[in-house]
């Protein structure tokens, strides 16, 4: 029996298959804090309570897992981030109730003014503040994907300007290190912040300035690929 024999009488169902899913842990920065984006269940399994954004893979739909995890975004929340990075994968047979689960969790920032508009249509939808959804009782073990990728993205904010990614197209370098000690839960010296963002050359001069209450702040963007730049030492240091 060659290959093309061999595939055209494979049966895939032959063998048991897990559950196969993708979730979504996406932040955001908003008043003062970070939020975390969150959906009430209106199904069972664990109806009425608030999960993160994901759903099963579509073998006809889906040609990659970043296509479901846009596409259950899309569909769920109206919110599709500017980028979205795998995290961990999470299996079991005590994870759902229907059964042995695998899902594969993705996780991004996004500025709170790129998705406002949508989530304010969509009823069961919310960003909650990660202290309060840390503490909550969320469905299945999202809690603990939670609580893995706030962990990530402390120390994305630690070693890289991901958190840039949080804030509007435009933004002032005060604005960019207050994004990052929100997210630290630390602040950072001004002066060695400002010079490794310079050294780096990470952003671009949009050559506009805004007002912040005393003399006008320079407006800047992030270059291209500026989010996978990681720094030698932490910005703490």
């Amino acid at each position: 029996m060659n290959e093309r024999e061999y595939l055209a009488n494979y049966d895939k169902h032959a063998f048991d298959a897990p559950l196969l899913t993708v979730d979504a842990v996406l932040f955001t920065y908003h008043e003062g804090i970070l939020k975390v984006l969150l959906v009430e269940r209106s199904n069972h399994p664990e109806k009425g309570k608030w999960a993160l954004p994901g759903g099963f893979v579509s073998e006809s739909e889906d040609k990659t897992l970043e296509d479901t995890v846009v596409r259950k975004l899309k569909e769920k929340t109206g919110v599709i981030p500017p980028y979205i990075e795998q995290l961990y994968t999470f299996g079991g047979a005590g994870r759902d109730k229907r059964g042995w689960s695998v899902t594969i969790c993705y996780t991004a920032l996004i500025a709170h003014q790129a998705c406002e508009s949508h989530i304010e249509t969509v009823s069961d939808v919310a960003w909650v503040p990660i202290g309060k959804a840390e503490k909550m009782a969320l469905a299945f073990d999202h809690k603990e994907i939670l609580r893995r990728a706030h962990g990530r993205l402390v120390q994305k904010a630690l070693y890289s300007i991901v958190p840039a990614y949080a804030l509007p197209e435009t933004f002032t370098l005060p604005e960019l290190q207050q994004v990052h000690e929100v997210i630290i839960g630390k602040p950072l010296q001004k002066k060695s912040f400002r010079r490794r963002i310079e050294q780096a050359d990470l952003l671009i001069d949009t050559g506009e300035k805004r007002s912040e209450g005393g003399r006008p702040a320079s407006l800047y963007k992030m270059r291209a690929k500026s989010g996978s730049f990681t720094f030698v030492r932490n910005l703490e240091l």
